[in-house]
């Protein structure tokens, strides 16, 4: 079993008789942009989650960008079962935001955990090969350790450059704010 998809537009059509938006990204992307009023289950705390609050209502689940939620669609139809009428948002906050949807921003969070990793890797990776082309063929090891640990980690689910950006400064104050 699935969930159907919606429009930005039929969504806001929706949420303006009551249907309750369901945010399931991650606590650092929730703080950093959201929807106001939305309810934040991020996709890691499904299990535990209890959506009773929500029966007999319509329920609309989003990501950034609807590749997630869609992705995720059966085990989130599994969740709410027969107590409501759920979607998916058909191109997620980006497709909101597009339909004139308010959207909070709050560009003093630091970014999303996994841009940062993007970064640091692709980042990694392009100074390797420059420094292995230009300095020392010792240095191609930097892009080669770089890309064993992205594929251990798509692997495992086990990110240690992850790990070890969630120590960094900026990233130990941040806390999403609760939405409701």
């Amino acid at each position: 079993m699935s969930l159907p998809t919606i429009s930005a537009e039929k969504a806001k059509v929706l949420l303006a008789q009551g249907a309750v938006l369901v945010d399931v990204r991650e606590a650092d992307e929730h703080a950093r942009e959201r929807a106001p009023g939305a309810y934040h289950l991020p996709l890691s705390k499904l299990d535990e989650a209890d959506l009773a609050a929500h029966a007999g209502k319509q329920v609309i689940f989003h990501c950034r960008s609807g590749a997630r939620t869609a992705a995720h669609a059966p085990r989130l139809a599994a969740k709410v079962g027969d107590a409501c009428e759920a979607y998916v948002l058909e191109g997620g906050l980006d497709a909101l935001k597009k339909a004139g949807h308010p959207v909070a921003q709050d560009k003093s969070q630091p970014l999303e955990l996994m841009r940062q990793v993007q970064i640091v890797a692709g980042g990694l990776v392009f100074v390797g090969t420059l420094l292995g082309l230009t300095v020392s063929p010792g240095f191609f090891a930097i892009p080669a350790f770089v890309g064993a640990g992205l594929t251990f980690a798509g692997a495992t689910g086990f990110c240690g450059m992850a790990r070890l950006l969630m120590l960094a400064p900026w990233n130990r104050a941040a806390s999403a704010p609760v939405a409701r």
